[in-house]
């Protein structure tokens, strides 16, 4: 049974309004991004002559900087976020290298493997700032891996683009871990709440065995967010089953953590 998740959902998203204020801040998808603070609307100033009206200029909007590391850091969920049990993270869960290392024989079902394994959903070619945290929740030896980005957008868009595939790609397959278990393997798509300008979620599960025949169970969820020039990624998993109301809350909770971030003075390391 899955226990409500941690300070009640994020203390319910911070109490739903984190949604209206992502809104506000042009993160919902269609909405487009506020002006910049203290930059006023441009309007074309009218024609003396009727015969020859001015027609504005269609100046695209200059792309914000890349987050520094400060920022990136300041914009990481944090043990404060999401309360008891969870705590900072010990180190790799031991479920990781039990499952996660494992081999499959389709190539993009090994390519989703070893993802999940390194943790890098992106590729040792989209370079930027990465800052990740671990939080741990001994009581249900579930793991949370959180990261904010500054990568390339096209190369977070490339990731998207396979992630949408995994559901048909690799709704089923098998995997050998290494020592030699066979685990079923089901990757199906999951619904995020509608921040940013993309997002892919997506539920694998892993059943397998142990030597004594005791059927085992591991749960991960997996989230991209694209807002603008910046990510977030997670991998919420651990064994049986994990709650999907708090892969919601923690992505609502950082794509809001983001936006506050960059309304922010640039900070510096």
């Amino acid at each position: 049974m899955t226990r409500t998740p941690s300070r009640v959902l994020v203390v319910a998203a911070m109490s739903a309004g984190a949604l209206v204020s992502v809104s506000a801040c042009g993160l919902i998808v269609g909405v487009g991004p506020e002006p910049d603070a203290g930059t006023k609307e441009q309007t074309p100033a009218a024609s003396h002559s009727p015969a020859h009206s001015a027609k504005p200029s269609a100046t695209a909007p200059a792309a914000p900087p890349p987050l520094t590391e400060a920022q990136a850091q300041a914009a990481l969920l944090t043990q404060a976020d999401l309360g008891a049990p969870w705590a900072p993270t010990q180190g790799a869960a031991t479920w990781r290298d039990g499952v996660l290392k494992a081999h499959a024989d389709v190539p993009e079902c090994r390519k989703l493997l070893d993802a999940l394994y390194t943790d890098d959903l992106f590729g040792a070619d989209a370079t930027g700032t990465r800052v990740v945290t671990g939080l741990d929740d001994a009581m249900d030896q579930a793991q949370l891996r959180y990261q904010v980005l500054s990568l390339r957008p096209a190369d977070v868009d490339r990731t998207l683009t396979w992630m949408k595939t995994l559901p048909k790609t690799c709704a089923r397959f098998t995997a050998v871990t290494g020592r030699g278990a066979l685990q079923n393997v089901r990757v199906e798509e999951t619904v995020l709440p509608v921040v940013g300008d993309d997002r892919q979620g997506l539920r694998v599960t892993f059943t397998g065995a142990t030597a004594t025949g005791e059927q085992t169970l591991l749960t991960l969820d997996v989230a991209v967010v694209r807002v603008g020039e910046d990510t977030i990624a997670l991998t919420h998993g651990g064994p049986g089953d994990v709650s999907a109301d708090a892969t919601k809350a923690f992505v609502q909770v950082g794509a809001q953590r983001l936006a506050d971030i960059r309304k922010q003075p640039r900070l510096r390391v």
